[in-house]
């Protein structure tokens, strides 16, 4: 298992699935196309308040960002082959879209941006480095 940071953009392919840990804790893991052109995809897993917003706000379709801590798991296929997993530990999520346009009071047109933000709370320690760690 890898840890480091991770700071991703996409598109979401498989809707936010919500499930709960014994202890009552949501969980909302989905799936995120970060390349087109290779369909590179990686799972999203976020925990806590920010997978209820997830749950709630987070469709298949949507364009969202990711920051979090990519986790890169490894096993074996029935067959013998290693397979890895990519997945990203959500610390933060948020959708973007377009510009839409709306009418106001004056019937003229205006642009606004339509985006939301979730964001949960990390612990300041876990961003922390210890250089004795640093290889190099």
């Amino acid at each position: 298992m890898t840890l480091a940071k991770a700071f991703v953009t996409g598109v979401v392919t498989k809707a936010p699935e919500k499930r709960f840990t014994q202890n009552d804790m949501a969980i909302a893991a989905f799936s995120l196309n970060i390349d087109a052109n290779t369909n590179t995809i990686l799972r999203v897993t976020a925990f806590g308040q920010l997978a209820e917003t997830v749950s709630n706000m987070v469709a298949e379709g949507d364009s969202v960002a990711v920051e979090g801590k990519l986790q890169v798991n490894s096993y074996k296929l029935p067959n013998g082959k290693d397979k890895k997993v990519f997945e990203i530990n959500a610390s933060a999520v948020e959708k973007m879209s377009a510009s839409v346009v709306s009418s106001n009071a004056s019937g003229s047109q205006s642009t606004e941006q339509n985006i939301v933000t979730f964001d949960e709370a990390v612990e300041a320690s876990n961003d922390l480095i210890d250089e004795d760690e640093i290889p190099f």
